[in-house]
């Protein structure tokens, strides 16, 4: 009974308290019975071999207390295989460092590509731990930064011209949907009612040059040759820094040059962080089933009996104590 528990509850994702209700127990009885034949599976050293590309990226673990103090989770991730290698609290660089540190110097080395999304914490981990690695900004979040750009400058601009935030008659706000859609995507029509709602609201052009700017960004993935995506990186940057760019494209352009090498390394590697976040919603789906959680090691053990890949041909094998 206690295995099986252990099977519903961590490889179908059930709730510890449906699986307590099915066998007529104790929810605690049911959790015990998770922890115990769970672990060994998770603990398995051949769980995970040699991983080529290691990804990062943190997910909400809960809201404690009186004022809600959020808690934060990071996922070890193989975004070759798409993986759950492991769970560590906090969101900064000491323990996902302090779990590097616990792997063989030999596995570390095996580590070739390193994806992230531009955050700084978990750069410093690759930095310290896996110098080796070749980082790599995942693209989704660079051509984010670049909608983001676009949207601070319409609210801006909005604010500025008319002296309020956008209503549903005003010409930036109704263009505001249009402006995040790719260019190819736009029908002739809709190109031709964006320019106009661009030329009734933004009389200095300044939202023109952000649009223009997040397309040039959205370039950069266009295709795979990386000699002309570090050519192409670099005209964004110096285009970026001309005084009649709107500050917050000047931004955006250190912002690129900051991690000028992690863009380019796409162009060579061709792996992202949409794995990760993929193993992201796994957990935040057992996160789901149980209605929130707060003990920090029944999530870790959830989550990766349920997205960790273990061996559930173990799992007749513990005996317990």
């Amino acid at each position: 009974a206690a295995r099986w528990a252990t099977l519903q509850v961590g490889r179908h994702g059930r709730s510890v308290q449906e699986v307590a209700d099915d066998l007529g127990c104790d929810w605690h009885t049911v959790m015990d019975a998770v922890e115990l034949y769970g672990l060994p599976l998770i603990d398995d050293p051949n769980r995970f071999g040699t991983v080529t590309a290691l990804g990062l990226d943190e997910t909400l673990f809960c809201r404690q207390g009186r004022f809600r103090v959020q808690c934060w989770s990071t996922q070890i991730v193989d975004v070759r295989r798409g993986q759950l290698l492991d769970v560590v609290e906090g969101r900064d660089s000491s323990e996902p460092c302090r779990w590097l540190a616990g792997r063989s110097d030999e596995w570390r080395a095996g580590v070739e590509w390193a994806t992230l999304d531009l955050s700084n914490a978990y750069r410093t981990v690759f930095d310290t731990m896996l110098p080796d690695a070749v980082q790599v900004a995942d693209p989704f979040h660079v051509v984010k930064l670049a909608n983001t750009a676009l949207d601070e400058t319409r609210r801006r601009v909005q604010n500025d011209t008319l002296g309020h935030r956008g209503r549903k008659n005003d010409p930036l706000y109704r263009a505001r949907r249009r402006l995040t859609m790719a260019r190819e995507r736009l029908t002739g029509e809709q190109h031709d009612r964006l320019m106009g709602l661009l030329r009734a609201g933004d009389p200095r052009r300044e939202v023109w040059f952000a649009w223009n700017a997040k397309e040039v960004v959205r370039q950069i993935y266009d295709h795979t040759d990386h000699q002309l995506a570090t050519e192409w990186v670099d005209e964004i940057v110096r285009d970026f820094a001309d005084r009649e760019m709107p500050d917050e494209v000047r931004r955006l352009g250190r912002s690129i040059a900051r991690w000028r090498d992690q863009i380019i390394a796409w162009h060579r590697s061709h792996v992202s962080n949409g794995p990760t976040e993929a193993v992201n919603n796994l957990v935040k789906r057992v996160k789901r089933v149980a209605f929130g959680m707060r003990n920090f090691e029944h999530y870790r053990i959830r989550s990766l009996l349920y997205a960790g890949r273990p061996n559930w041909a173990l799992l007749g094998t513990p005996t317990p104590p």
